[in-house]
């Protein structure tokens, strides 16, 4: 769907780029938070031609 690794989208949500919170094991996000991140990583994904 967002069309990265999901390396690629832990590291970006370990440096904070992406907020997250974690739920017992698992990390959550919220609905508007997550189409947000969602919408900047497909722009980025753009801009570097990924």
């Amino acid at each position: 769907m967002l069309n990265v690794s999901r390396p690629y989208l832990i590291k970006l949500l370990e440096e904070g780029e992406i907020p997250f919170r974690l739920v017992g094991k698992h990390g959550r996000r919220d609905d508007v938070r997550r189409r947000t991140a969602a919408d900047q990583l497909a722009a980025l994904g753009q801009e570097l031609g990924v």
